[in-house]
């Protein structure tokens, strides 16, 4: 096994998971808030599931996003 190519390419996993994660979130609030569904103070528990079925891992990692 190759530790650089490894590592390398959990990093760029995990920027590409937390970037598109963060735009989806964003753009959620955003058109909750025009909708008026939210008014932009909440706490919402958040949620993310790792699954890497060949290695039989499924981990899941629990938070909160807060908007005030």
């Amino acid at each position: 096994m190759n530790e650089e190519t490894f590592n390398l390419s959990i990093r760029k996993f995990l920027k590409v998971v937390g970037v598109s994660s963060q735009r989806e979130i964003e753009l959620a609030v955003s058109r909750a808030i025009a909708a008026g569904t939210i008014s932009g103070t909440e706490r919402f528990p958040v949620a993310v599931t790792l699954e890497l079925a060949a290695l039989q891992v499924k981990v899941r990692f629990d938070g909160e996003i807060q908007l005030e």
